[in-house]
C-alpha cells in the first residue's frame, strides 16, 4: 500500500484553521476504508475488461424545450463510454496500490446489439484471458446504462438557462478460479444535476457566453458520470483512503495548550498525556468532555480504535450532562461518536482485506 502503516491516518495540518468563534481547531485527515467486496488474499493481480454493448444513441435522452409542455427524444452517443469507465477504473485501482498489478484489456468482449442483456464470461474464456494477461482474476464491466433529461427554463439576453439530470447504472462482476458458484457482483447507480446556459440548443441568437455556467452536452455529462461511477466502483473493490474532517478543543489551560503543541507535531502519545492530566484534574464536566474528545481523536490518529471508542463515549456522556441540548457541542459529539463506532466496526473487515 502507498501508506506503509495501513491503519495510521495521514494528518494534514495544513488545513487546520481556528474557528471564528474560538475554542475549536479543525483538521483534515485521511481514513482508510474497507472495500465493500472482500476478495481472497491470493488475488494479487486483476484484469479489467469491457463486457458490454454500447447503448443506442436514440435511447435514454429527453429534452423539454422552452415554452413546450412535452418532452422530445434526442440522440446522444454512448460509444466509447465503456472505454472511459474501464480505463478510469484501472487508473483508480492502480492508484490505491492494493493489487500488485492492475492490467487492462483493450478490446471489447462483445460485438452484439443486445445492450440490455448481461452476458457472463464463460469459464474457458475467463481462463484464456487470465492466462494471456497473467492475472489472478477478471473484473468485468457487464452493463453500463445512461439517461439524461434536459429542461429549459428561461431566456436571458438570448441564452437559455436550463438544467440536465444524468443517471448512470453500472454492473460489474469479479471472475476468479474456484468460485464455487459464487460470482461477486457490484451494482452502482448514481445521478448528477447540472444547471447553466444551454448552448447545445440555443442556435446562434445569444449575445454572450457565460464560460463558467455552460451546461454540458449529453455526451459530456455521460463521460463525467462514467468516471464518477468508475471511482465509486474502485472503492467497492479495494480498500481506499477518504478525506474527512475532525476537530480539537482549545482551552486557556497549560495542559490543554501543551497537548495542542504536541498534536501539531503529530506527537499523539505526548498529546494524550497532557490532555489526560487536564482531564483527571478537572471537575467541570464540560471541560472534561472537551479533553475527552481530544483524547479520542489522538487515539484514532494512532489507529487504536478501542481506546478511541472508550474516550468518545466518555466525551458523549459528559457533553450530554453539561452542554445545552441541541448545541453544536452535542451535535458534533454525536457525529464523532457515530463515526468512531462505524470505523471500529469496520476494523476486522479491513484487517482481513489487507495482505500481511
Amino acid at each position: 500500500m502507498k501508506k506503509t502503516l495501513y491503519y495510521i491516518l495521514a494528518l494534514l495540518f495544513l488545513s487546520v484553521v481556528l474557528n471564528a468563534c474560538g475554542g475549536i481547531k479543525y483538521l483534515t485527515i485521511e481514513t482508510q476504508e474497507p472495500a465493500k467486496v472482500t476478495l481472497p488474499n491470493n488475488i494479487r493481480s486483476v484484469l479489467i475488461v469491457n463486457n458490454t454493448t454500447p447503448q443506442p444513441d436514440h435511447i435514454g435522452h429527453a429534452l423539454k424545450r422552452l415554452g413546450k409542455s412535452e418532452f422530445e427524444d434526442v440522440s446522444a452517443s454512448a460509444d466509447s463510454l465503456a472505454v472511459y469507465f474501464t480505463e478510469a477504473l484501472s487508473q483508480f485501482l492502480d492508484e490505491e496500490e492494493f493489487f500488485d498489478d492492475v492490467l487492462y484489456y483493450k478490446h471489447p468482449l462483445r460485438n452484439d446489439s443486445l445492450f440490455l442483456e448481461q452476458v457472463p464470461i464463460m469459464p474457458d474464456e475467463m481462463n484464456r484471458l487470465r492466462n494471456e494477461a497473467g492475472a489472478d482474476a477478471i473484473i468485468s464491466l457487464d452493463q453500463l446504462l445512461f439517461t439524461t433529461v434536459r429542461k429549459q427554463h428561461f431566456r436571458q439576453e438570448g441564452a437559455i438557462f436550463a438544467d440536465i439530470v444524468g443517471k448512470v447504472q453500472a454492473i460489474l462482476r469479479v471472475y476468479q478460479p474456484s468460485m464455487e458458484g459464487e460470482i461477486p457482483v457490484i451494482q452502482y447507480t448514481d445521478s448528477v444535476k447540472w444547471a447553466g446556459y444551454d448552448l447545445e440548443n440555443a442556435g446562434t441568437s445569444y449575445n454572450f457566453i457565460f464560460d463558467e455556467d455552460i451546461l454540458p452536452s449529453e455526451k459530456e455529462a455521460m463521460k463525467e458520470l462514467a468516471v464518477r461511477a468508475a471511482e465509486k466502483a474502485s472503492n467497492s473493490l479495494s480498500p481506499h483512503w477518504e478525506t474527512q474532517n475532525r476537530w480539537l478543543y482549545t482551552l486557556q489551560n497549560k495542559w490543554m495548550q501543551d497537548g495542542m503543541v504536541y498534536a501539531e507535531r503529530a506527537d499523539w502519545t505526548n498529546a494524550i498525556d497532557k490532555w489526560t492530566q487536564f482531564y483527571n484534574g478537572q471537575k467541570n464536566k464540560l471541560n472534561k468532555a472537551k479533553a475527552a474528545n481530544n483524547i479520542a481523536l489522538a487515539y484514532e490518529m494512532q489507529g487504536d480504535m478501542t481506546q478511541a471508542k472508550e474516550w468518545v463515549s466518555a466525551a458523549y456522556d459528559l457533553f450530554s450532562q453539561s452542554a445545552t441540548p441541541g448545541s453544536f457541542d452535542i451535535r458534533r459529539i454525536v457525529l464523532y461518536k457515530n463515526e468512531i463506532e462505524r470505523r471500529a466496526g469496520n476494523e476486522n473487515i479491513l484487517n482481513g482485506q489487507i495482505p500481511r
